[in-house]
């Protein structure tokens, strides 16, 4: 999604810091007027987008799913709050109205690309919401088939997995997302990009991982040799400068792009020689 940059440690993406105010842990790093020690909240709405600056029309920076805990250092007149999300450290304005107070710990996340959770426990009655791979939900009870959370909303059990699940198989987890439109800066099943994919696929597979193509690039896995590029295996990363793949199998990779504009499986060797066409080499492949 962004240029490589070398040094992540001052990085803006990551660095709740500007002129005016910066998060405390920061004093004594960075220069701000002042320092304010921050606020927890958790994401409420399904999808809350993470925005660049305080406004609905600003860039798409990634998103915020339920049950996502975030640190708020500052907040504006219009109903923006600036924080730091716990799960990646990514900063940026979410809606005030996507955030409350939290509530009990989640126990559980969704493990289907997308469910709902109903009102009672009756798969006829209206859906309350529409719930998306990855988030968190806390059950108190189950009811038949169903799972309840402490709002009373009823979520298929079948669609449910317990928060400490991985799953065995990442790129099995990126397959399921193909046709999914490609979105800058999403990361669900509603629009994905290219470093969203992988990201949403590690984590499901238990496995820590950074936002953006840069920042996984620079801190996931040992980069292949030249001569071991010639033998993919499944799992591999491979890189360009703002974009990133998930290896299939020897010849295929799986990934969301702006060229289909949806996520797809495509054979690797002429993916390539159309993104070099396009002004861009592979940087490097990573191996998890």
């Amino acid at each position: 999604m962004h240029d490589p940059r070398h040094d992540l440690s001052n990085d803006p993406r990551l660095t709740p810091a500007r002129g005016d105010l910066a998060a405390k842990y920061l004093e004594g790093k960075v220069q701000a007027d002042r320092f304010v020690t921050g606020e927890e909240f958790e994401v409420v709405e399904p999808i809350a987008p993470m925005r660049e600056q305080p406004s609905s029309d600003a860039m798409l920076m990634t998103e915020a799913l339920r049950g996502e805990r975030v640190t708020v250092y500052d907040r504006d007149r219009e109903g923006w709050a600036w924080g730091q999300l716990a799960d990646d450290g990514y900063v940026g304005w979410l809606p005030d109205a996507a955030l409350m107070k939290p509530a009990a710990a989640p126990t559980h996340k969704v493990s289907a690309l997308r469910t709902f959770a109903f009102p009672g426990p009756s798969i006829k009655l209206p859906p309350a919401d529409t719930l998306v791979l990855g988030s968190k939900l806390a059950i108190v009870r189950e009811d038949g088939n169903f799972a309840v959370t402490p709002d009373g909303k009823y979520v298929p059990k079948a669609h449910l997995v317990l928060l400490d699940h991985r799953e065995p198989d990442l790129a099995a987890v990126a397959e399921r997302f193909v046709g999914t439109p490609y979105l800058w800066g999403g990361k669900s099943s509603l629009g994905i990009d290219c470093s969203g994919l992988v990201q949403v696929s590690l984590t499901s597979a238990g496995i820590g991982c950074p936002r953006d193509s840069d920042m996984q690039q620079a801190g996931l896995g040992r980069a292949l040799e030249p001569h071991e590029r010639s033998k993919l295996q499944r799992g591999d990363l491979i890189f360009w400068k703002g974009h990133v793949a998930i290896v299939r199998d020897g010849s295929t990779m799986v990934h969301a792009n702006a060229h289909h504009m949806a996520t797809v499986i495509e054979a690797i060797a002429p993916a390539i020689a159309r993104i070099k066409q396009a002004g861009s080499e592979v940087v490097a492949i990573k191996r998890l």
